[in-house]
């Protein structure tokens, strides 16, 4: 990346910002070196309506090219940072860009795959169907007859988003710096995570493995298509897909025409949504309606595998603990899960928040999960994180844009529509799989070897909180009221360390013991097994209960 680059870099997205009156945000992130000037909104298009601050926003991302334009469909997808109509209007940014001249392709298939483009294929169709400000699409035939796409990425937009990752890198580090209300985010964080996504989307050959993974996910479900990779024809800059012909999900007059049953295709769609994330624990995250073709048979194909998200089996369980625990009107666990599934830099009054949970969960309060609207619900879980500053992690605010989305069309689809009704047969499943004695065993193992751990560490941890203390390094402020519900708390959590640590010597142990030395234990064998596995499994299930018991957040 050279220096000119950078510095040219710098002064357009000055201009830009100043131009569409964010001069504010030039403050903030010490740009006014760059700026030539401060104030005035000049070279706008002439409308009736004044123009928001919102509009403002989404003008400037779209004018300073393709990495600001991803950064604000990832702000788009992330309701914990930005109000609402800042998202509702980020996430009509639109990805468009001129061609490129058809020589250039030529030129860029010809570097990667050796050959010219008519050599490589049949036929291949020069003018794109698609032209995005990262890559172009273009519809060709293999010698076989059969009908593909070719992404082919532009050949000059490297160096510019690699300029434009660095310098968002440290405008978030001066914005932390120099804006008190960003204080309570990490935005430097935040701005490395979106330079991986992107950098990922970039790279075509990961696109390919990501369909690959979707179609072995899906391999058993005729109803799913999922576009074959030609890798013969594909590398880093260029995709060949199997070509996906059929209606939008949208097109509903086209849908009736066809004699499609659209209440039948919205549940059908849904699920495919939730199987993603509740069983295969990868899911496509932008799955609006350009994305979801409707084939003449009936098969739902998706296109555009570049934008992906990961669940992992902790955050999948998270999910189900905080949606059984809002159909069981259990507000402590409901503020745990909420507290488990974020991150925040500043205390949180749980008090305060089991209030507000309370007064949250009474909106749903005697319905089952199946009779629950999943977009207001999420909608309004996620205001109340912002109250606390409660930040969601990538992954998952990724999975709650992909669930509104997936509900949208669905509504849209049959108006009757409720995404609850296809949840609920999953979170059943997972929350049953959860207590399911491989599972618990697990757990419970996990749960002894990281109390091992921590009494381990615990001599140290100890004897560094003393020499803190010695050296007049803290300051403790205790009122003796305070001492017996802290001395209690102490009890119970050494208890649990304890039963924990014991549950995980008997499971483990005996297991050791009955099968490394059969003769010595003969007949006897299977009754001991079986008595050191039910202490151990009776300790796990009060480790279990204990933890779960209403009002886990007061505790």
């Amino acid at each position: 990346m050279t220096t000119n680059l950078r510095v040219q870099r710098y002064q357009e997205i000055s201009e830009v910002l100043a131009r569409h009156g964010l001069g504010f945000l030039v403050g903030i992130t010490g740009l006014e070196r760059w700026v030539p000037f401060h104030q005035g909104l000049m070279g706008h298009e002439r409308r009736p309506e004044p123009y928001t601050n919102p509009d403002h926003l989404r003008l400037a991302l779209e004018e300073l090219g393709p990495t600001f334009i991803k950064l604000g469909q990832l702000l788009s997808t992330r309701p914990d940072l930005l109000p609402p109509r800042y998202q509702t209007e980020l996430a009509k940014l639109q990805d468009g860009a001129p061609p490129v001249p058809g020589a250039t392709i030529r030129q860029q298939i010809r570097d990667e795959l050796g050959f010219e483009p008519d050599e490589v294929f049949a036929d291949f169709t020069l003018k794109p169907l698609a032209s995005a400000s990262i890559g172009q699409a273009h519809a060709a035939t293999l010698h076989d007859g059969t009908p593909v796409v070719v992404k082919v990425r532009r050949p000059d937009v490297i160096p510019t988003i690699e300029a434009d990752l660095d310098i968002l890198q440290n405008l978030a580090v001066q914005i932390s710096h120099r804006w008190e209300a960003a204080a309570d985010y990490n935005l430097p964080g935040i701005a490395a995570e979106f330079a991986q996504t992107l950098r990922a989307e970039l790279d075509y050959l990961q696109e390919g493995r990501n369909a690959d993974r979707f179609a072995e996910n899906f391999a058993s479900d005729p109803g799913v298509h999922i576009p074959r990779v030609f890798w013969e024809t594909t590398t880093s800059r260029v995709l060949t897909l199997e070509r996906i012909v059929g209606m939008k999900v949208n097109d509903l007059t086209g849908l009736d025409r066809a004699g499609i049953d659209r209440a039948a295709l919205a549940a059908r769609s849904a699920g495919t949504a939730v199987k993603m994330v509740f069983e295969d624990g990868f899911f496509h995250a932008d799955p609006h309606p350009g994305n979801l073709f409707i084939e003449s048979d009936g098969r739902i194909g998706l296109i555009d595998f570049g934008m992906v998200g990961v669940v992992s089996d902790k955050l999948r369980g998270q999910l189900g603990v905080l949606l059984t625990a809002l159909v069981r009107s259990d507000p402590g666990r409901v503020g745990s899960a909420l507290l488990d599934l974020s991150v925040t830099r500043q205390p949180v009054d749980r008090s305060r928040l089991r209030a507000d949970v309370t007064r949250f969960i009474a909106l749903y309060e005697g319905r089952q999960l199946s009779q629950i609207e999943i977009g207001p619900l999420i909608t309004q879980a996620i205001a109340l994180m912002r109250t606390y500053h409660l930040q969601m992690p990538q992954e998952l605010a990724k999975l709650l844009k992909m669930m509104i989305m997936a509900e949208g069309i669905g509504v849209e689809l049959d108006p009757g529509f409720n995404l609850g009704e296809v949840l609920a047969p999953y979170v059943k499943k997972l929350m049953f799989s959860r207590f399911a004695p491989k599972e618990l065993a697990t757990r419970i193992a996990a749960a002894g070897a990281d109390a091992a751990e921590l009494a381990a560490d615990l001599p140290e941890l100890l004897r560094r909180v003393v020499d803190t203390l010695d050296t007049g390094g803290m300051e403790v402020h205790l009122r003796a009221a305070e001492l017996e519900p802290l001395v209690g708390r102490m009890e119970r959590i050494g208890n649990r360390l304890v039963a924990g640590m014991i549950a995980a010597a008997l499971i483990g142990g005996v297991g050791s013991l009955t099968t490394g030395d059969k003769e010595r234990w003969g007949r006897w064998e299977k009754p001991f097994m079986r008595a050191g596995l039910g202490a151990g499994s009776a300790l796990g299930a009060y480790l279990v209960w204990t933890s779960r018991r209403p009002g886990g957040l007061s505790r």
